[in-house]
């Protein structure tokens, strides 16, 4: 990896050198655009609109137009800005880490410590592990000043850019004005269920299934050309035909829901629903050397 900034993380007189990383990486099929008739190579370029010139990377300014002036900003003008020039990770407070919510994040990276910190460093990481808290810092990163989080992840210290308050909408839905009621039997039915679902999370076990079949088509057209059949790809069934969708009520969906995850399969869904609550009663009484069978 390749440091994309280096400054120093402050908090009182303690100052803690550091190198940062981005910690996430795309890994989309990069797609270009064409013309769909003969494949050309879609370009667009940089046009200044008074002279009709092509204008190169070095003679393009930033600006700000309120209407009636232009103001140019050049990159001089931008790193002449007192946080830009700022190298420092300001810590402001440390909170307890389950303060934080997670929608309040946006981009990760890695801090790695300079070589004559590595004390410091790691002194800043055990105190935030055994207290519990997340930093608060604030600093300048591609100009722009920016609210971060500084948290432990393993033997790593990691910096989240936040969003600023503004920035997070409200959750303003007519709909959930309304609180509508809830019986125990259904509760009792989507814990069973969310139960049947349990599970410890393990990133590794999810992949990217739209990627993995553009990169599977993308092949297929290279090897078949524009004769591909997609069908054939992909190994798809030819879909029947339905009717009208048919209306299940949340009772009976629950219900079925859970007999299946259970085991009961299509079978299950053919029997009739149990009555008064004896249901989950049953399926809590079957032998618990049955394993349950989750749902692909």
């Amino acid at each position: 990896m390749r440091a994309i900034w280096t400054g120093a993380i402050t908090f009182g007189l303690v100052n803690v050198p550091v190198k940062v990383y981005s910690a996430t990486e795309d890994h989309d099929v990069a797609l270009h655009q064409v013309h769909d008739a003969d494949g050309g190579r879609i370009r667009y370029k940089r046009v200044c609109e008074i002279d009709g010139k092509t204008i190169p990377y070095e003679h393009i300014a930033k600006a700000y137009d309120d209407g009636e002036r232009t103001v140019i900003l050049t990159p001089e003008d931008l790193e002449s800005l007192p946080a830009e020039r700022s190298r420092e990770i300001d810590v402001v407070e440390f909170v307890p880490n389950d303060q934080l919510d997670p929608l309040w994040f946006d981009r990760s990276y890695y801090l790695e410590p300079d070589s004559k910190s590595l004390k410091a460093y790691a002194l800043l990481r055990k105190t935030l592990e055994d207290e519990d808290r997340t930093a608060i810092v604030n600093f300048a990163l591609r100009q722009k000043t920016r609210l971060g989080a500084l948290r432990v992840r393993g033997n790593v210290l990691v910096l989240q850019t936040m969003l600023w308050h503004d920035e997070i909408r409200e959750a303003d839905f007519p709909s959930l004005e309304t609180t509508p009621r809830i019986t125990e039997r259904e509760l009792s039915l989507s814990a069973a269920l969310m139960e049947s679902f349990a599970g410890d999370f393990e990133p590794e076990k999810f992949t990217d299934e739209y990627q993995e079949e553009l990169r599977k088509l993308i092949d297929a057209k290279l090897e078949q050309g524009e004769s591909i059949d997609t069908a054939a790809t992909f190994g798809e069934e030819p879909e029947e035909k339905k009717g009208g969708g048919e209306v299940i009520d949340l009772m009976e969906a629950l219900q079925r829901s859970v007999e299946r995850s259970r085991g009961g399969g299509d079978a299950a869904e053919k029997k009739p629903a149990a009555k008064k609550g004896s249901a989950a009663k049953a399926s809590a009484a079957k032998s618990p050397a049955k394993k349950a069978k989750k749902p692909a």
